[in-house]
């Protein structure tokens, strides 16, 4: 949750949007790239482009990085012969691994996707396929003026009769931006390839990332205690992740060989920045959610996987139980119960309204249910005023289910408290080191220093792409997140 501008009342992202948000298909097609551009798509892409930042916990704050990013997507416009456009490259503070673009020359990758490559043409993979959608006016293709605001607005459509917990229960908007159709994919492929090549870059640098892609999918999958048959996969609006690897090598090598794979300025673009949540957003550290500059924190049951956004924070458990928390101000009701009655959640049929205590702040719950593109569902709801603001715990299980859950629902909300003196002082953000391997220098040497990381020697492997049972050799440059 963003703690730079009044907390807002839309939830800005959400859980289908953090596990699906991998848009790289690198997939060969032929075809012939449409190299124009229409004012009316620089238009809609200016439009929605604060929003798509604001979504995104807003740019990065980092010169370096940001100037590293749009030196390389401007080299790949220049490729392109699409210089008669103003491009927009912009890195977002995000953790979530993705990429993507707007209609009009607007291009975006996370922080979190930056962590992963291993040079600079691996980087450039990724814009080049976002800027090939761009090209190809993919974006113009799938949706008309106003479409993004709307897709990002609908998320699941979850129907309450109340527009407030409507927009609570948004749980995929952004990952609809995901949905080209498998051809425009292969053309966007197609299109990148060339563009590395015709920039210099070592076309094969789309397979190798796509290659780290899949073992990071696996290391997520690890981390997050999921196991394939449990329907965890990063990849399930894509073709199979080795097909797509198979053919973006065949695709390179229709390309002239030798391109650059420039190692150190993506090191040292990428040394020092930020790993994981940012303290601007607030930290998820195990089952907490802990927010340092807003000076707050709650915990979620065992089993529940925390995911953190812009202005909102979900969390998926066992049994098709989710919840998600966001803040807003109480718009002149200081009552927690007159708010949720006559502001949350006025439109809905709400039942068991009742005035509650959380750690010595005034508080109000009610349950409800609700519709949404799955079915029905039962509603918690739990606002707590603090000063002038109202936090807000809305708490979802299957019709029938909800007496199951209550008390883990009720456990998260009693939860949050703020923070006591010097709390927030000791949390710091983890960073991405940047080292040379000194001689006899073992991987062990390093991921003792990642305590914190669960599976700490696959992170390391993977993104240092170092192979399972590889030892270091000395002069190699290695990231450690620390």
């Amino acid at each position: 949750m963003s703690a730079h501008r009044k907390p807002l009342l839309r939830p800005l992202r959400g859980i289908a949007a953090a596990l699906l948000a991998i848009t790289l298909a690198f997939t060969p097609v032929s075809g012939h790239a449409q190299f124009s551009l229409g004012g009316s798509e620089e238009a809609l892409g200016a439009q929605e482009h604060p929003k798509i930042v604001a979504q995104y916990g807003g740019e990065y704050r980092d010169a370096k990085v940001q100037d590293f990013v749009r030196r390389i997507g401007l080299r790949l416009v220049q490729a392109a012969g699409a210089t008669d456009q103003n491009w927009t490259f912009t890195v977002l503070d995000s953790d979530v691994v993705n990429a993507f673009a707007l209609p009009g020359g607007f291009v975006y990758i996370t922080r979190g996707l930056l962590a992963l490559p291993k040079d600079e043409a691996e980087v450039a993979g990724v814009m080049a396929h976002e800027i090939g959608h761009v090209l190809a006016r993919h974006s113009r293709q799938r949706m008309n003026r106003g479409a993004i605001t709307s897709l990002l607005a609908a998320g699941l459509g979850a129907v309450l009769g109340s527009p407030e917990i409507a927009q609570a229960l948004n749980l995929g908007g952004t990952a609809l931006l995901a949905k080209y159709s498998r051809d425009q994919e292969l053309e966007s492929d197609r299109i990148g390839a060339e563009l590395l090549s015709k920039a210099g870059y070592d076309p094969f640098a789309m397979a190798t990332f796509l290659q780290t892609m899949l073992r990071y999918s696996q290391y997520e999958g690890l981390r997050k205690g999921k196991e394939a048959e449990d329907g965890y996969d990063f990849f399930a609006t894509h073709p199979p992740t080795g097909d797509r690897v198979e053919r973006a090598a065949e695709l390179a090598r229709r390309f002239p060989q030798g391109g650059a794979r420039p190692a150190d300025t993506y090191a040292a673009a990428v040394n020092g920045m930020i790993y994981g949540d940012s303290p601007d957003n607030g930290f998820v550290r195990g089952q907490e959610f802990i927010h340092p500059k807003m000076g707050f924190r709650f915990t979620v049951p065992r089993g529940f996987s925390l995911l953190n956004g812009a202005d909102q924070v979900v969390a998926q458990g066992p049994g098709g139980v989710m919840m998600s928390f966001d803040a807003g101000p109480s718009q002149g009701v200081r009552d927690p119960a007159a708010y949720v009655t006559q502001v949350w959640g006025r439109q809905a049929r709400l039942q068991g309204v009742r005035a509650i205590t959380v750690n010595g702040l005034p508080a109000a719950t009610a349950v409800t249910q609700g519709e949404t593109e799955q079915g029905r569902v039962d509603v918690r709801l739990v606002a707590i005023r603090d000063g002038d603001a109202m936090y807000r715990f809305t708490f979802l299980s299957p019709p029938g289910a909800l007496n199951r859950y209550d008390q883990a629902f009720e456990q998260t909300a009693a939860s949050f408290r703020r923070l006591a003196s010097g709390e927030a002082g000791r949390l710091q953000p983890r960073r991405i080191r940047v080292e040379t391997v000194r001689p006899g220098q073992e991987v062990e040497s390093f991921i003792s220093r990642m305590p914190g990381e669960p599976y700490a020697e696959e992170l390391f492997r993977i993104i240092n792409d170092v192979p399972p049972g590889t030892p270091l050799q000395p002069g190699w440059t290695v990231k450690v997140i620390g």
